[in-house]
């Protein structure tokens, strides 16, 4: 549940407007944690009336092109979260936070509309030919892969075959029979 109702939220903003008090005076008065939270509240009632005191309850579906324009905004101006949510039409400067670190991070394509849901486990009767255009580029890679791999082996066995053949040519024949028949004397 919400800190501070509606209806009281509006009650302290109309005391503001009417000028019954200052945002220090008013939120001392009436126990608000600080005198931001009141300036938020009168700036949202200003510019979005009634509706910047409420909290929605709905989640709110924002298109990629105004989530890019509004994180180009703020990158471009230096203007605060909570003013160009306001000026976007919006109650909920967290949210411009959050899409600008995300924007950071990943780019663009952390807004992009992403599948939701669980993958079936039930295998589909006809397979799209998109689906089979991309098994097929998945095949064709993995053979390219394993080509790769196959070439890389036949180097290195030919590498290990030419280095036996240099070593084996590196003993003379007359020295390998001389010291086969010196260990056969030497067993006698």
């Amino acid at each position: 549940m919400a800190k501070y109702s509606f209806e009281f939220k509006q009650k302290v903003v109309q005391e503001y407007l009417n000028g019954e008090g200052g945002y220090m005076l008013l939120a001392t008065k009436y126990g608000i944690a600080s005198k931001c939270v009141l300036q938020r509240w009168v700036s949202a009632y200003k510019n979005l009336g009634s509706d910047g005191l409420l909290r929605s309850r709905k989640q709110k579906a924002y298109t990629f092109e105004f989530k890019l324009r509004v994180i180009e905004l703020y990158l471009t101006t230096e203007i605060s979260y909570q003013e160009l949510a306001l000026s976007a039409g919006m109650n909920n400067p967290p949210l411009i936070t959050k899409w600008v670190n995300d924007y950071r991070i990943a780019g663009p394509d952390a807004f992009r509309e992403k599948q939701k849901g669980r993958r079936s486990r039930v295998a589909k009767t006809k397979p799209n030919k998109t689906l089979q255009n991309v098994v097929e580029n998945h095949n064709g890679e993995y053979l390219k892969q394993l080509e790769e791999e196959n070439l890389k082996l036949r180097i290195e066995n030919a590498y290990l075959k030419e280095l036996r053949r240099l070593r084996l040519e590196g003993i003379p024949q007359n020295k390998k029979r001389e010291s086969s028949t010196a260990s056969e004397e030497n067993l006698n």
